[in-house]
């Protein structure tokens, strides 16, 4: 243990003293609240920063130039002339649109929109949105049906879930649960490949350098496999741990600088609790977010995040470690990388697709449990609510699992870290597992 914990200790002076390493801590959260604010300042001024469109419309119909109404994004000119006329007189500005409408069109059949570039997908939807308003207007003044009938029939309606736990009755939100189970299994996921990726290069580095020869003459190679991959893992948790603290810090101040006065704020908490129609959608946007957010069991998906946080990148780590002692370069890892990287890849797609819709169905318990997945299905599953023999069951399972990859690295590791100057096969790395110690 005690030349392990050296190992740990080299490893992990030798990359935070890096300059490489202190100014990408202290850059990230820089980067990440300068998105933020970039983001916001997007959201709010989004109409003043482009240009204006300009829909010049002919209309053979004659009906749309008292309903289509110009916004801030979209002026509509209506003209009286031919189609024909207007192509050859068509401004290629580049913010310039011809929509034409048939004469004898039916349901708006045969509308074109012509441009010298092709049209965003954001101006197709809007025209295609105002067209087909117009059109379930025309059909419901039709059949006698007025606006302010359907207007009273339009309304928002939010289930509460309530879950029923040992403690009692305990509020609930599916969408908060959706946040937080994706952020976490996201955050896990580049954990794994950011600094797994970090214990590979190293273990190739030494070997080329053929400063491995000298470690092993005075440790066992299980042990400098586990000291680096440790050493490493405390990088990431220092660096992770200080952006974090970073992060929270600049965007809190930049929050408050964007952020609306008390009593709107409050206005907003109001409206959460409110049944009451006519509250304007953000602010219920708004408000059911901070509702959402506090009914997550905050300590026990920390305590779990933080716990799978480790245990999937010592379980990835080890095979990585053992992918860089039977190379030379990285540019032959290809081969090794995707029978290592297929297992977590498809257990993050299946989180987003099928765990999140089904979290207490088959896939998503088996994929919890097994340990090359678990890290990131549990944590997608968790804020949905797992019966606690289950959390306890992969855990125990991730711990076998990583023990067991440790195992099988090192059996590679002691054998590929002093092949130099040698391609391996998948064949050849069979064959030593198998060697005696």
């Amino acid at each position: 243990m005690k030349k392990i914990a050296l190992i740990i200790q080299r490893e992990y002076l030798s990359r935070v003293k890096k300059k490489s390493f202190i100014v990408m801590t202290f850059l990230g959260p820089v980067l990440i609240a300068a998105m933020y604010a970039f983001a916001i300042f997007l959201a709010v001024n989004s109409d003043n920063l482009s240009d204006k469109k300009k829909i010049v419309v002919c209309d053979e119909t004659n009906t749309l130039s008292s309903i289509i109404k110009s916004n801030a994004q979209y002026d509509f000119e209506f003209s009286s002339l031919s189609l024909a006329s207007l192509k050859s007189n068509f401004d290629s500005s580049g913010n310039s649109y011809l929509l034409y409408i048939p004469q004898k069109s039916k349901n708006f059949e045969g509308v074109q929109l012509y441009s010298d570039k092709q049209p965003s997908l954001a101006i197709v939807k809007y025209i295609e949105n105002q067209l087909e308003n117009t059109l379930s207007d025309q059909k419901l003044a039709a059949k006698g049906i007025s606006k302010k009938i359907i207007s009273e029939l339009d309304f928002n309606l939010n289930i509460e879930t309530i879950r029923f736990t040992d403690e009692g009755e305990q509020d609930g939100n599916t969408s908060a649960s959706y946040m937080i189970g994706m952020f976490s299994s996201i955050l896990i996921y580049m954990f794994i490949f950011l600094y797994g990726v970090q214990v590979m290069r190293g273990v190739i580095e030494e070997k080329n350098n053929r400063i491995v020869e000298v470690l092993i003459s005075s440790v066992k190679p299980f042990q400098l496999m586990m000291g680096k991959i440790v050493g490493i893992a405390l990088v990431g948790l220092t660096q992770f741990a200080l952006w974090v603290i970073l992060t929270s810090a600049i965007t809190g101040i930049i929050g408050q600088k964007f952020a609306q006065d008390k009593s709107k704020l409050m206005s907003i908490e109001k409206t959460v609790e409110s049944s009451n129609a006519g509250k304007s959608e953000p602010a219920v946007a708004a408000g059911e977010v901070l509702k959402a957010l506090s009914t997550i069991n905050y300590p026990l998906v920390i305590g779990c995040f933080l716990f799978y946080f480790l245990g999937g990148y010592l379980l990835y780590s080890a095979l990585f470690a053992a992918i860089g002692s039977v190379v030379d370069s990285e540019s032959e890892t290809q081969q090794f990388m995707m029978p290592v990287t297929i297992p977590l890849i498809f257990s993050f797609i299946i989180s987003t697709s099928t765990v999140v819709n089904n979290p207490d169905g088959p896939v998503a318990f088996w994929l919890s449990l097994i340990p090359l997945s678990s890290p990131i299905v549990m944590m997608v599953r968790l804020p949905f609510g797992v019966p606690t023999w289950e959390i306890i069951t992969s855990m125990l399972l991730l711990i076998a699992g990583f023990f067991g990859t440790v195992w099988l690295a090192a059996k590679i590791y002691r054998t590929g870290i002093l092949m130099v100057g040698k391609k391996t096969s998948w064949k050849e790395i069979g064959k030593w597992l198998f060697y005696k110690n």
